[in-house]
């Protein structure tokens, strides 16, 4: 009995719609891993600025460098990555990423226990958990691939943002919870994430290949920027995720800045709002599969862009209205258009990119688009400091938040010309798979 739907089907000439592939247990525990993780990292990036501007006292420029030593292992490492993830053990690379992170989250508590807590320190802690990312990244678009079927990378891209998006509704509640009560302790549940995280890539068993192309690392390197260049949608890409990162960073860093000084929002209100707000997050994950089916990749990243960087001017209705509420549903929109660009940005660049190449191509990515963020977030820092004696700590948080927004905004226009290179490269896929499949026999007479 239960062949006759399928017999029936057989019998008119249709198929019954086929399930989706299942994606492993590999990416099952990798997923897990990283969805504790993730919750873990949100309490690190809450509480650091947190500390600084009640515990050091830090200035807002204080806050702009530590900021920018999130991310300066980018210009410094992301090259590198690239070659020496392809050559090393990818599995081992990633457990041994998250154990040098651990350290280093855990040695901000240990130096507040000893009082020898500074912005140095804070600086070098973040530099160190920023290189270990930069690696770990590029580990981590390489695994991917290597783990899940072609066909289910989209549904991988968004469960895996889906869970980001989850770790921002409840990383900042539960982060400022953490720090209400343990202080600075609750940096530990960070480096406890790391532990667990790093014990499912233990689980798992390897994947991908080590690669070593012919060539110097120099060679290799230079490879992974002509890549990105010569491929007409990597170069949009890139451009785009450029100019998003110029901007983007600077509204980024100020927002803490423009939340606790500039409007005297408290420390729990305003990781209550911005838990609120990654609601929107979490909806923009879900839903952009089905947006990126419809509308195409390309078009669904080059709108999401737009919106993700123009919704953020909702911010300066503060304080003319309430600010918890502002901040959370300003972030809200914010998260959701962002979770859009993520899910389609990393199958539209993969889908160009041969296995043997992935590695150096997403180093490169990485370095070019996001070598721009340190500077893009000292830039957002020291401006607010320079123009806080003429027009006071909020509108001059305020003036700098805008205008990162509008500079962000811009990418837009590199994005829009994705979707016809798509929906072309589509067509000759199609036209070569048609070309090479084996002619139908004719069939023989009654």
């Amino acid at each position: 009995m239960t062949a006759a739907p399928a017999a029936d089907a057989a019998r008119s000439g249709t198929q019954p719609p086929a399930r989706p592939a299942p994606l492993g247990r590999s990416f099952s525990v990798f997923w897990a891993g990283q969805s504790v993780s993730l919750v873990g990292d949100k309490v690190t990036v809450f509480v650091v600025p947190t500390l600084m501007i009640f515990v050091l006292h830090a200035s807002a420029l204080q806050v702009g460098v530590v900021a920018m030593a999130q991310y300066l292992g980018i210009p410094l490492l992301g090259p590198v990555a690239g070659v020496l993830v392809d050559r090393w053990d990818k599995r081992r690379t990633m457990l041994v990423c998250d154990l040098v992170r651990l350290v280093a989250v855990a040695a901000i508590p240990l130096a507040y226990a000893l009082d020898v807590l500074s912005t140095p320190l804070l600086f070098g802690c973040v530099a160190v958990i920023s290189g270990a990312t930069i690696v770990f990244n590029v580990g981590y678009l390489v695994a991917v691939p290597a783990v899940v079927p072609e066909d289910g990378m989209v549904r991988a891209y968004s469960r895996l943002e889906g869970s980001g998006s989850v770790a921002e509704v409840a990383g900042p509640s539960v982060a400022a919870a953490l720090y209400g009560a343990l202080g600075v302790a609750a940096l530990l549940v960070d480096a406890a994430s790391y532990l667990v995280s790093a014990a499912c890539f233990r689980s798992m068993r390897p994947w991908g290949e080590r690669t070593v192309e012919a060539g110097s690392i120099r060679e290799r390197l230079t490879r992974g920027f002509r890549l990105n260049w010569a491929d007409p949608v990597l170069r949009r890409v890139v451009l785009a995720a450029v100019t998003l990162n110029c901007g983007g960073p600077v509204f980024v860093t100020v927002l803490p800045v423009l939340a606790y000084r500039g409007l005297d929002v408290r420390v729990g209100v305003f990781g209550a709002a911005m838990s609120v707000a990654a609601v929107g997050a979490l909806a923009g994950a879900l839903v952009a599969p089905r947006l990126s089916r419809r509308f195409g990749l390309g078009r669904t990243m080059a709108w999401s862009l737009l919106l993700h960087c123009l919704v953020g001017l909702g911010v300066l209705a503060a304080p003319a209205l309430p600010a918890g509420p502002v901040i959370a549903v300003t972030m809200g929109c914010y998260g959701f258009f962002m979770s859009c660009i993520n899910v389609c940005s990393a199958p539209a660049r993969q889908s160009r990119m041969s296995a043997r190449n992935q590695g150096v191509m997403h180093a490169a990515f990485r370095t070019v688009t996001w070598g721009v963020i340190p500077l893009a977030a000292l830039v957002g820092g020291l401006a607010v400091s320079l123009l806080t004696g003429p027009l006071g700590i909020l509108d001059a948080a305020r003036v700098v938040m805008a205008g990162g927004t509008l500079l962000a905004a811009c990418s837009f226009l590199p994005a829009l010309g994705l979707q016809p290179l798509l929906d072309a490269a589509e067509r000759e896929r199609a036209a070569e798979a048609a070309a090479s499949a084996p002619a139908a026999l004719p069939e023989a007479g009654a």
